[in-house]
């Protein structure tokens, strides 16, 4: 399931860390999946498994726990927003209202054409640049205006 090249980066994290640690690597393993393949199944949770050598159920444990791991299909471009209180009070309401509005979909919904998931976040540690929202967990925005927004949405289209 996992290419050659998710396998070879999976080898450079386990590398990190003593033979009877690769546990270790279990979150950095299961990042590499999801870039690759845009969610963790169960099957690809179970392959890093058995990969890594721990059990399978300690490795959904870490992929549930973590809000950044996608455990069900999501969109081509997943945009987070962050609704924490600072970010909420600074316009985070507004800018999520706005992209669901823009999109319309929901809070975990994706729309019709499979290129857009949105959801809700909680603090991504920048509160004086709110409101903010991360794109496909790697990219994050700033200072989001409903004009940097209708921007942000037509760059991901394309």
């Amino acid at each position: 399931m996992l290419s050659a090249q998710c396998y070879q980066k999976i080898d450079r994290e386990l590398a990190k860390y003593p033979a009877d640690q690769r546990q270790s690597a279990v979150m950095a393993s299961l990042a590499h999946a999801q870039v690759e393949l845009g969610w963790l199944s169960p099957d690809t949770m179970q392959e890093i498994a058995d990969y890594i050598g721990m059990p399978a159920i300690a490795v959904q444990e870490v992929a549930t726990f973590y809000n950044m791991f996608n455990i069900k299909p999501v969109g081509k471009h997943k945009i987070t927003v962050c609704t924490n209180l600072p970010c909420a009070l600074s316009g985070g309401e507004r800018a999520g209202q706005f992209l669901k509005d823009k999109l319309g979909i929901d809070y975990r919904d994706t729309t019709e054409d499979g290129q857009f998931t949105l959801l809700e976040g909680e603090c991504m540690g920048a509160c004086g640049d709110a409101p903010v929202m991360l794109v496909n967990n790697h990219r994050m925005c700033s200072f989001m205006s409903d004009a940097k927004i209708d921007a942000l949405v037509e760059e991901l289209k394309k």
